[in-house]
C-alpha cells in the first residue's frame, strides 16, 4: 500500500515539524510514500495528489488543521489523521522543531503506518 502524505507545514513549530516528519517517513519507508505535499502548495496540485492516492495521510501541527481543511473541497476523507499537539508536541510560536520532537512524531506515524500493514 502506498501512502499520499499532505503536511500542514505552516510557519509555526508544529507546522514545520509535519514537513520534517514527512520527510523521514519519505526515507524511512521508501517505496511506502508515494508522495509528500506541503497543504500550501495550489489546489490543483494537491488535487492532483489526491487523484492518484491510494492511502492519504495528513499531518496537522495543531487542532486548526490547515491540511485536513485544504482537502475538504475535494470530497475526500483521509485514511489516517494526524495533529502533532493531540501527540503531546507543545506549540511554540515560530521556533524550530526539535530533534527530539522530530523523533517523537515520526515513532507515532510509523507506527501507524505499520499497524496498518500487519
Amino acid at each position: 500500500m502506498a501512502y499520499t502524505i499532505i503536511t500542514c507545514s505552516g510557519i509555526s513549530n508544529t507546522g514545520k515539524l509535519t514537513t520534517r516528519c514527512a520527510m523521514n517517513l519519505h526515507r524511512i519507508c521508501a517505496g511506502e510514500i508515494d508522495c509528500c505535499i506541503p497543504a500550501t502548495r495550489e489546489r490543483e496540485a494537491i488535487d492532483e495528489a489526491l487523484r492518484d492516492a491510494e492511502e492519504l495521510l495528513i499531518i496537522d501541527g495543531c487542532s486548526d488543521c490547515c491540511a485536513l481543511k485544504k482537502i475538504q473541497h475535494s470530497g475526500r476523507h483521509p485514511d489516517h489523521h494526524i495533529i502533532a499537539t493531540e501527540c503531546g508536541i507543545v506549540k511554540n510560536g515560530m521556533e524550530e522543531p526539535h530533534f527530539s520532537e522530530i523523533e517523537e512524531l515520526t515513532a507515532v506515524l510509523l507506527n501507524r503506518i505499520r499497524s496498518k500493514r500487519g
